[in-house]
């Protein structure tokens, strides 16, 4: 069986057109737009539960939702920033127990997003980690990132200038510029994976719709790199296998064909699991 029979392309995908982003492609970011506070899933830990998160769209693959979004901002210096929800205490089935959690586009932004493939026990999922949410290089994975910077080094919009005219030969050029990046990961003994895009299609898209604006920065937009299928680590642009499966101008996962379009932002509606307690 070859693997196009094994994942077959879905009737109705998504496609990748330049600018729809913040309309119809958007028809899911409208539904509810707070989610309540986690209830405790187990007696060992904390912050888990029923989870609403906004992700970038699952288009092929097995897969069962999105990678979770992190809203950016650019620093009056110029350096890009992941947002850390403020924490917060609160009372859970009588417990209080500290939350990250914060009001944001008029959703809810949780910590609880990321709670899923153990990265929910690490540090630095942590609500009070202290970090300055500073994205950080990652090597190996982009030629013009590993001429431009060392590993650890502070990523800068100055160096995404050609974000309109950027391509590796993987799908099209121009569609968005991105690196890979390590967040709230100084000190810390494992590492959040992440991507950052810069593209038009989400300065088009944050025009029209109230979080992409609020969640976004000059066409900067960031997720969790970490697929929710078995937890491997995906490419944006990376092969050229991925036009196979309809995703030369998304992110996709080796593994086993998953598929995601950065460009389409929706909700998601999962089970976080809870952190270790402190």
């Amino acid at each position: 069986m070859s693997m196009s029979d094994k994942y077959p392309a879905e009737s109705g995908r998504r496609r990748f057109v330049k600018g729809v982003v913040g309309g119809a492609a958007l028809a899911g970011v409208g539904a509810t737009g707070s989610v309540t506070v986690n209830t405790l899933t187990t007696s060992g830990g904390v912050g888990g539960g029923q989870t609403t998160a906004m992700t970038i769209a699952k288009v092929t693959g097995p897969a069962p939702r999105g990678l979770p979004q992190i809203p950016v901002r650019v620093t009056d210096d110029g350096y890009i920033e992941g947002i850390w929800p403020e924490t917060q205490t609160v009372e859970q089935n009588g417990v209080e127990v500290e939350v990250a959690q914060e009001q944001i586009g008029g959703r809810t932004y949780s910590g609880a997003w990321f709670q899923y493939c153990g990265v929910e026990s690490q540090e630095n999922l942590a609500p009070d980690f202290e970090s300055d949410n500073l994205f950080r290089a990652e090597t190996g994975q982009y030629e013009w990132q590993d001429d431009t910077y060392d590993g650890g080094d502070r990523i800068h919009v100055d160096d995404f200038q050609d974000y309109d005219s950027w391509g590796n030969g993987v799908g099209n050029d121009g569609v968005g510029k991105p690196a890979a990046v390590t967040w709230r990961s100084e000190d810390a003994e494992s590492s959040l994976n992440v991507t950052v895009i810069r593209s038009t299609r989400i300065e088009e898209a944050a025009q029209e719709n109230e979080w992409i604006q609020a969640s976004t920065d000059q066409g900067f937009l960031a997720y969790l790199n970490v697929c929710t299928h078995f937890c491997c680590i995906p490419g944006y642009k990376q092969l050229a296998e991925s036009t196979r499966y309809g995703v030369g101008d998304g992110t996709y996962c080796v593994c086993h064909q998953s598929g995601y379009d950065p460009f389409t932002l929706e909700e998601a509606l999962f089970v976080a699991r809870p952190r270790p307690e402190d």
